[in-house]
């Protein structure tokens, strides 16, 4: 008599990580644009990548990516328009991480660096590079998204503000009732 398979634990649901990052320019003074980075230790020793991490629990994108530019930055960021949501996967086989990450990025304003505030745990440095000098950089670059994003900002890209929604429910989560 042939027996059925033994049942297995259905497969844990996958789940990107969502990250923010905020793209802030400046015209330089021979009028070519700038763009705020910072450089940060990871894994793969320092790397460059735009003021960005991870949304906490509670908490909407927007608000998620005014805190990491200040927390990384020391500057005051203030959202004007979404550039984009990204798509980016990465491998560490060595630590068995495979890691998708789900980036909202967004472009704005930044106030004066605050000289009392300290950057970020892993944040050595901010700098302003063109974006030539980032493509030059695309080795030492975060991911790829950090390109990515700054192209899509030299190109006029923008979206409204609007286009991401933030339901009261993160703060105030809905209860369900039942099985």
């Amino acid at each position: 008599m042939d027996r059925p398979p033994p049942a297995t634990a259905a497969p844990e649901r996958w789940r990107p990580s969502v990250t923010v990052a905020a793209v802030i320019a400046e015209t330089g003074d021979d009028g070519t644009p700038r763009y705020l980075l910072v450089e940060e230790e990871t894994p793969e020793g320092l790397r460059l990548n735009n003021p960005a991490g991870h949304l906490d629990p509670g908490e909407g994108p927007t608000e998620a990516v005014v805190r990491e530019a200040l927390e990384e930055t020391a500057r005051a960021f203030t959202p004007e328009a979404v550039l984009g949501v990204y798509l980016s996967r990465f491998r560490r086989p060595a630590r068995g991480e495979d890691v998708t990450y789900l980036r909202i990025a967004y472009a704005g304003r930044a106030g004066p660096a605050d000289p009392a505030r300290a950057l970020d745990r892993g944040i050595v440095r901010t700098l302003w590079m063109t974006l030539a000098e980032v493509r030059a950089a695309a080795g030492r670059l975060r991911s790829p998204l950090v390109l990515r994003c700054l192209e899509d900002h030299a190109a006029g890209v923008r979206h409204p503000l609007s286009l991401v929604h933030a339901d009261p429910s993160l703060a105030d989560p809905e209860i369900k009732r039942g099985g």
